[in-house]
């Protein structure tokens, strides 16, 4: 079993930069790929940013370059840094948590087994 607590979310202008914290607890093997997503009202779930542990990120192109995420083994957290924010940003955004390999490859929602609660991140212009 994996626990998800995501923190950070908030309201930003235009141009903003916010950065999300999800505390990961539980088995490391069934968390081993791990994966920000993001769902607007109305919309699919969708993939924003994933990695392995301790390995490469792949990044959605629509976020390419303004977001990073990163892993603090110390403190178990998955983070999400977005820079250069634009109110097409703005959605609930979750972790996501998974086992398996070839994290850069199957990313899509339906692989994932494990997700947080979500938080709420609203761009304004």
């Amino acid at each position: 079993q994996v626990q998800l607590v995501e923190s950070g979310g908030g309201s930003v202008q235009d141009g903003g930069s916010l950065t999300l914290s999800c505390r990961v607890s539980g088995n490391t093997y069934s968390s081993n790929c791990l994966g920000w997503f993001r769902q607007a009202p109305g919309k699919e779930r969708e993939g924003v940013a994933h990695m392995r542990r301790g390995g490469p990120t792949t990044y959605e192109e629509a976020v390419r370059g303004r977001f990073t995420i990163s892993q603090d083994n110390a403190r178990n957290t998955l983070s999400l840094e977005m820079k250069n924010l634009k109110p097409e940003d703005s959605a609930m955004y979750y972790c996501a948590a998974r086992p398996g390999t070839s994290c850069d490859i199957w990313r899509g929602a339906y692989q994932y087994h494990y997700w947080g609660q979500g938080t709420q991140v609203t761009v304004s212009s």
